[in-house]
């Protein structure tokens, strides 16, 4: 049940943590000419909304619901609540709208604030208020899931020797297109670029960036100390920087020069030196680590760029602020692919997830989704966040693995689906 993908996907097959991308005159156009496909009548207690099946289960039905630890779920949909409570209360939740409207989520969001804060309490505060779904589409209900992680760097408010790569935040000629405001079908979709002579052209690339093309026209935040730690920096989107003077701070996705990701995993096993079964971050970083003379050339391959924003460390135990703009929690918080699903809804993930110690183990678990990423596509496709330091990063990096999942939705919304 875990075939592992090809590339280093887990390791967030694109730059464009916060934001998704459409890239590229082809795939405009491509998405333009999308015309929807007829489908036969769902069966009456199934509710299909677009390309998002949902089989309404019992608790009972959701494998290893009953042996689940929801307290750290719990806490996180909280915060979810904060941001509903600052949401217009009509406002449909978002993705294919089969979660109702704000207001919907609110009476629920009352009730979790008084839950009590036991693992018996949290397990009964989500069965009391709410339904399962099952999640599938028109293939099955069967995905892929990920992880990913917060790193930590070491840097420095000014460049030397030793701190010189640049982290660069959002130059004031990049110009960011919503699609969506000229087209309603590619809502969600954006390119990136900058104008000159009166037409928008691609940004330069990561290779032309890091070789200097952007001095005196973008402002370094920091300066780095390794060039492959702000690589992978680049794919999280977001990280810690431990400063030479002792103090942390944290840096976020601000924005992207709208350069499609390039997963120089693939790169790597198309030139032969890693093989499809060996291939995960830890395998990527390792290689690049070795081969200092090459190492640039693989990199530059991958031609998408980020853009940070300085942000305040705040409450050290939690993640960064996620696309929902609330802070992540280690394994409790979700990306999902925001076309199809809303940002504040509870998932249950069943499926595998790496061990610490090697090899994989079951992993059943209630997640908020709270975030999202341009490589995060997809019905049944989520990526787990499992917070910082070398523990989170090694299984982030290592996991590729399929599974299913199943959407809590308020009873009041879930009676709709059945009545459907």
């Amino acid at each position: 049940m875990r075939p592992k993908v090809s590339t280093d996907l887990n390791a967030r097959a694109a730059a464009e943590r916060r934001r998704g991308f459409a890239l590229g005159a082809a795939t405009l156009a491509a998405l333009v000419l999308l015309v929807s496909c007829l489908r036969e009548s769902p069966p009456p207690d199934v509710a299909e909304t677009h390309d998002v099946r949902l089989s309404a289960r019992g608790f009972g039905d959701v494998p290893g619901w009953n042996d689940g630890d929801m307290r750290a779920a719990l806490q996180s949909f909280r915060r979810s609540c904060d941001a509903f409570a600052r949401m217009d209360p009509d406002a449909m939740l978002g993705g294919e709208d089969y979660a109702g409207k704000v207001r919907d989520w609110l009476p629920v969001c009352g009730h979790a604030r008084r839950a009590g804060a036991t693992k018996t309490a949290s397990r009964i505060f989500f069965e009391e208020h709410f339904r399962p779904f099952a999640v599938s589409d028109a293939e099955g209900a069967e995905g892929l899931f990920t992880g990913y992680y917060e790193p930590e760097l070491r840097g420095s408010r000014t460049r030397s020797a030793e701190y010189a790569t640049p982290l660069y935040g959002r130059p004031g000629d990049l110009v960011i297109v919503d699609l969506g405001r000229f087209r309603p079908g590619l809502a969600g979709d954006r390119i990136a670029g900058r104008v000159e002579n009166g037409q928008l052209v691609p940004y330069p690339s990561r290779g032309d960036i890091v070789r200097g093309v952007l001095e005196g026209r973008a402002t370094p935040l920091l300066y780095v100390d390794n060039g492959i730690d702000a690589f992978f920096l680049h794919i999280q989107g977001s990280g810690r920087v431990l400063l030479n003077d002792g103090t942390m701070v944290r840096v976020g996705y601000e924005a992207q020069n709208g350069h499609p990701y390039v997963a120089i995993g693939r790169v790597l096993i198309d030139a032969g030196e890693l093989t499809k079964d060996g291939v995960s971050m830890q395998s990527i970083r390792a290689w690049l680590t070795e081969h200092p003379d090459r190492a640039e050339e693989v990199m530059d391959t991958n031609p998408s760029y980020v853009f940070f924003k300085e942000l305040p460390l705040g409450d050290p135990a939690l993640g960064p602020v996620g696309a929902q703009g609330v802070e992540l929690t280690d394994e409790a918080s979700l990306a999902v692919d925001r076309r199809h699903h809303a940002l504040g809804l509870p998932f249950w993930l069943d499926g595998f997830a790496p061990a610490a110690g090697g090899g994989d183990r079951r992993y059943q678990r209630l997640l908020i989704a709270q975030d999202t990423g341009g490589a995060i596509r997809g019905v049944v496709r989520g990526d787990v966040f499992w917070g910082h330091g070398d523990g989170p990063a090694d299984i982030a990096g290592r996991m590729q693995h399929r599974g299913e999942f199943y959407v809590l939705l308020p009873k009041a919304v879930a009676a709709r689906h059945a009545r459907r």
